[in-house]
């Protein structure tokens, strides 16, 4: 189910929910963070089979959204401010955390096309000035909530893909050691 008050599910977020699988195949703890509709948390849950699914975003319209189409899932939904809204229980324990951070420079979401502009919550678009405010967030706090040889997948432009990589690699963030994958798109 789409509801025009959150985030819509685009093809393109496909390849997020493809890599997903591919780092992690057997994921029996799967989180959404950012979650929009849901449609990640719930692809992944279909695809994987009974999975414990967790979705949370800030935006109390998505999250209303985000419930309807992770129930046949089984699945949970937290509103609220990223990692502040998991339950304290998921720490350490998740497989697969998939975040669909807003990535869009506050300069540059006039310049999308209307179809995001006029029909997208500002807040699932603006990434703060040059779009990674919240990515820097995530890779701050994912760590701790991650099982050992669990997966962080993110969404961002190719043109922010240097400096993302930037941040994950200046917390830390190594291949090996943890999964890390940036899909990228353009807008």
């Amino acid at each position: 189910m789409w509801n025009p008050a959150c985030s819509s599910p685009r093809r393109r977020t496909e390849y997020l929910v493809e890599q997903a699988l591919a780092q992690a195949p057997d994921a029996s703890v799967v989180v959404d963070l950012c979650c929009g509709s849901g449609a990640v948390g719930a692809a992944l849950a279909e695809a994987l089979g009974p999975v414990e699914l967790h979705a949370a975003d800030v935006d109390p319209a998505a999250t209303h959204c985000a419930r309807r189409n992770i129930a046949p899932y089984g699945g949970h939904v937290h509103t609220g401010d990223l990692f502040a809204a998991l339950p304290t229980a998921l720490r350490g324990r998740v497989d697969i955390l998939a975040a669909n951070v807003p990535y869009v420079p506050t300069g540059e979401v006039g310049l999308l096309p209307a179809e995001a502009r006029e029909h997208e919550p500002l807040v699932a678009l603006d990434g703060g000035t040059d779009g990674l405010d919240i990515l820097r967030e995530v890779a701050m706090g994912a760590p701790g909530w991650l099982a050992p040889g669990g997966c962080l997948l993110v969404e961002t432009s190719e043109r922010q893909l240097p400096s993302a990589v930037g941040v994950f690699r200046g917390r830390g963030w190594r291949r090996g050691s943890r999964c890390l994958r940036s899909c990228t798109r353009t807008w």
